[in-house]
């Protein structure tokens, strides 16, 4: 099974994700961690809301697969001002 594949088969609606490439258009760098609100096409792409830690909504996007990968134990959130 491909890395693709296997986080494709893991991430489902609700679950954080990890951003893998920036969004300068949305204010989004690699790194940020979002919530996955609809999964498309079994895996092929999923819709992300991105939040501030106050709960205001930075941007909702619809990303392809290989733009997210699943949060992983030891992972620790970082802190960061947005636009």
């Amino acid at each position: 099974m491909s890395v693709l594949h296997h986080y494709q088969v893991m991430i489902k609606e609700l679950a954080p994700i990890v951003l893998t490439e920036d969004l300068p258009a949305e204010g989004l760098r690699a790194g940020d961690v979002g919530w996955v609100v609809m999964v498309h096409r079994e895996g092929a792409g999923f819709e992300v809301e991105f939040v501030t830690l106050d709960g205001e909504t930075v941007s909702v996007v619809t990303l392809d697969a290989h733009a997210v990968r699943p949060v992983q134990p030891r992972e620790i959130a970082h802190a960061r001002a947005v636009a």
